[in-house]
């Protein structure tokens, strides 16, 4: 839920910009937890997530939010799950006390570039977005690797990117979340398709994106988190755009026609992730059981694989591709 609509600041993108005229309205840090308690009882919710518009200033904002995890975690002894969309300009001694009560952190990056968070959220700047981030991990890892450091949101910090609000293509928007991963390692960025709203600035797009584009960008966001995909393999240089009718995975797959069909029954790991239709538990049963046995058609079928997907890109026991009845 958010604290407050209100917000000082004047995101192009945001309805609840400060020039907005939407109807404004403010949770007090009491109300909130009381919201919370009762949902949380009913079995309604299994925790709350807190996010707000900055009242005042920064500080002030942060303050009221660390006071709603507080109370929840210390005077009523909440053990349900909390996570806090922090402000990055906020006091350094705020956001260290927000991870003492929330299990996940999140600094919105907002946008993938520099010049974009200049032009739509001027009040915004990368560069104090990501020290914020770096000092986050610095204290994240402290208590993972310290026994006696006291506990610091132990789900991690998060972020989240507005897709189609700017210019930047999916490659622009691939590349600032390699690089925030590998850099302050979030458990996820999350993407959020740009939707048109009331009295829009000028300098915004008049339509949403395709919402399949959203999906793609999570798709490859898995390829390069879980299976072992570069950026440059799922948007070259050359493309920008991701292929809206095809995967990822798939995309990357009819691009090197040479790799394929991979042998199930003896091809490493990492080229059976790269196989169209087959996921990681997938794989890793395929593994397991191979060692046993040569994997046929019916082993895939088992495991409910999509095999109008998989059979054209993979050879098996009793498999090749383009020859008898199952042959892609």
């Amino acid at each position: 839920i958010l604290l407050t609509n209100f917000c000082i600041y004047d995101c192009a993108y945001c309805v609840n910009r400060v020039s907005s005229n939407v109807p404004r309205a403010r949770f007090s840090v009491d109300e909130v937890v009381r919201l919370t308690l009762d949902f949380y009882k009913r079995n309604l919710i299994e925790g709350l997530f807190l996010s707000s518009g900055i009242i005042k200033d920064s500080d002030t904002t942060m303050r009221e939010m660390v006071e709603v995890a507080r109370k929840l975690r210390v005077e009523h002894r909440f053990r349900g799950y909390i996570h806090l969309k922090t402000i990055p300009d906020a006091a350094p001694e705020l956001l260290a006390d927000a991870g003492l009560y929330a299990d996940r952190l999140s600094i919105n990056v907002e946008l993938p570039t520099e010049s974009g968070l200049a032009r739509l959220a001027p009040e915004k700047r990368q560069p104090g977005i990501k020290q914020a981030m770096g000092a986050l991990r610095w204290r994240i890892d402290e208590a993972k690797e310290e026994k006696a450091a006291p506990r610091f949101a132990p789900a991690g910090q998060s972020t989240q990117m507005i897709v189609g609000a700017d210019d930047a293509d999916d490659r622009q928007i691939l590349v600032t979340s390699d690089q925030l991963y590998g850099s302050y390692r979030l458990k996820r960025v999350y993407y959020s398709a740009f939707s048109p709203i009331p009295d829009a600035s000028k300098i915004l797009p008049s339509k949403a994106p395709p919402l399949v584009r959203e999906h793609r960008l999570y798709q490859a966001d898995w390829l390069m988190r879980f299976y072992g995909f570069g950026v440059d393999e799922i948007a070259p240089p050359d493309a920008g755009m991701l292929d809206l009718e095809v995967d990822p995975k798939l995309a990357w797959a009819l691009r090197h026609p040479q790799q394929f069909p991979v042998d199930l029954n003896i091809g490493a790991k990492e080229m059976l992730l790269r196989v169209p239709g087959l996921g990681v538990r997938n794989v890793k049963r395929l593994i397991a059981s191979r060692r046993h046995r040569r994997l046929r058609v019916e082993d895939l079928a088992r495991l409910r694989t999509p095999l109008a997907k998989v059979l054209p890109f993979v050879v098996l026991a009793d498999h090749v591709p383009g020859t008898g009845p199952n042959g892609g």
